[in-house]
């Protein structure tokens, strides 16, 4: 389906170079921090594939904008996950909701990697896919009591 990331991730000259010689899709990831990365990569023909990582490229804002100029452009995009805690983990969930997103992440459920999440509900997978909450914003709850629980050290700031 594609090769990801098959040279260094400051290197989209020679992924442009390799990407013309063959008929699978490169997929840059570790390349794209921002939309402007992703624009210079298609424009010079680096790959055929985005994989948007919300927490490196800044948050949802930013994933959004990629998301949109890879719609326009016709690139297919995925997410990828860069093994985040449940609060992570919902907004690749929800990034993931748009349509442009049209091949299969890499989102694991909670309990691979956890064995209580900072989130309610936890993040399930049912055959291969995963249940999308329908409440506003991220639709998952922080856990704050569980948060709290692990907390080793907080402190709080006053407005003088």
């Amino acid at each position: 389906m594609m090769i990801e990331q098959p040279l260094a991730h400051d290197d989209i000259i020679d992924h442009a170079s390799l990407q013309k010689r063959l008929k699978t899709p490169i997929c840059l990831d570790e390349s794209i921090h921002s939309l402007e990365d992703a624009r210079k990569a298609i424009e010079m023909g680096s790959c055929g594939i985005i994989n948007i990582k919300v927490g490196r490229v800044g948050g949802l804002t930013e994933a959004r904008r990629i998301h949109d100029y890879c719609v326009e452009k016709e690139i297919p995009v995925w997410c990828g996950g860069m093994l985040e805690s449940g609060i992570g983990r919902a907004h690749n969930v929800a990034i993931t909701t748009l349509p442009g997103f049209t091949l299969p992440g890499d989102t694991a459920a909670s309990s691979r990697y956890w064995e209580r999440d900072l989130i309610e509900p936890e993040v399930t997978v049912t055959n291969g896919v995963i249940h999308v909450p329908e409440k506003a914003g991220i639709g998952y709850e922080p856990n704050r009591e569980l948060i709290e629980q692990f907390t080793l050290y907080s402190e709080t700031f006053r407005a003088s």
